[in-house]
């Protein structure tokens, strides 16, 4: 599996899979505070895992910068309360 690439220009984690980008899109609403608000998959990588792994990698950066999360995005959510150790990320 390819590599998740952190583009702090773009506020954008991704992955170049198969000739396709998949990934999660971020805003910064504070010095302590990340919105994450979009995840994408092309159709045809979809069922494959991408997403989850985007996401984990950008918890895991919000983690290691010590700041929250508002996970905007409905995946992001969902992968936040299916996965406890995240749930101390989420800043609402």
């Amino acid at each position: 599996m390819e590599e998740v690439v952190h583009d702090t220009e773009k506020l954008t984690f991704f992955i170049e899979y198969d000739g396709y980008r998949s990934y999660m899109k971020y805003r910064k609403i504070s010095d302590t505070v990340l919105e994450y608000y979009t995840t994408f998959v092309p159709e045809e990588l979809r069922g494959k895992g991408l997403a989850q792994i985007i996401v984990k990698a950008a918890l895991e950066f919000a983690r290691t910068k010590n700041m929250k999360v508002i996970p905007a995005c409905s995946f992001v959510d969902k992968f936040i309360q299916a996965n406890k150790e995240y749930h101390d990320l989420r800043s609402n």
